[in-house]
């Protein structure tokens, strides 16, 4: 009989274990998303001087559909080298240094660290953003650093896009892809805002970062902490004063990364 009730209480001890195994490993998960934190990136060299211009093509219409030819110009600033800062070594860095990110209708950019290449544009009205980023993959902002155009390629091309050139406009450009390693400890979230500036006053970036809302104040990058591993959401929105959207094809956007071991 002795035997019986050790034996039962053997067991309840193993259930009330593995109960508390698992309400620890939830407690934790849930500790895992509700840490998601942001803060502001510092240590990297300004730039202020650097200047992108694009020369070819030099005529943005009736530009024949297929193979497109860029020829960009860079001043005071040395593409395929590495950043001379710290955040090199916190942040996910590219092995071939600084380079260009050409973002076409606010779609995930393509990075060239040379100042011409080729790019297959369709039949189509399109919107480029391209800019200087640094090997980790902050962007160079100043007014100088960026060149917005339209192409209008091939004959008679739709507008779908409809964008006013002038008006508050966003533009994502990190997180991006895939992180692994210590590249999952802190990603760089960044972008650019054109014709607009941001300020407590003023208009603002609202970021939503696996449901965890984020108002950010300054144009300047933010490092995020605290993410699990899996898919992540980010989410950007151009916001006023008063916390409403303001109007535009490219002022909302939600992408998804990929964290793993």
């Amino acid at each position: 009989m002795k035997k019986i009730s050790l034996l039962v209480l053997l067991f309840a001890i193993a259930i009330s274990c593995k109960k508390g195994k698992e309400t620890t490993k939830l407690n934790d998960e849930t500790k895992q998303i509700t840490e998601i934190t942001i803060e502001k990136l510092t240590d990297s060299p300004s730039y202020t001087e650097a200047v992108l211009q694009l020369k070819k093509p030099s005529n943005t219409k009736n530009i024949k559909n297929g193979a497109v030819d860029f020829q960009f110009e860079v001043a005071n600033y040395e593409l395929g080298a590495q950043t001379d800062s710290p955040n090199a070594t916190i942040l996910a860095n590219s092995g071939k240094g600084q380079h260009i990110h050409f973002i076409l209708n606010n779609q995930p950019y393509s990075a060239h660290y040379t100042p011409n290449f080729t790019k297959e544009l369709p039949s189509g009205t399109h919107h480029l953003v391209a800019f200087l980023s640094r090997s980790y993959h902050e962007s160079v902002k100043n007014k100088n650093s960026v060149v917005f155009k339209k192409f209008e390629v091939g004959e008679n091309p739709k507008d779908t896009i409809g964008i006013d050139v002038s008006a508050p406009t966003l533009i994502y450009s990190r997180p991006k892809g895939t992180y692994k390693g210590k590249d999952t400890n802190a990603l760089l979230l960044d972008f650019f805002v054109l014709n607009t500036s941001l300020s407590e006053n003023g208009n603002k970036v609202k970021a939503t970062i696996n449901g965890k809302e984020f108002i950010i104040t300054e144009w300047v990058p933010q490092v995020v902490k605290g993410l699990p591993k899996g898919e992540i959401t980010i989410e950007l929105e151009l916001i006023d004063a008063d916390g409403n959207f303001i109007d535009g094809p490219f002022n909302k956007v939600k992408r998804t990364v990929t964290l793993e071991d």
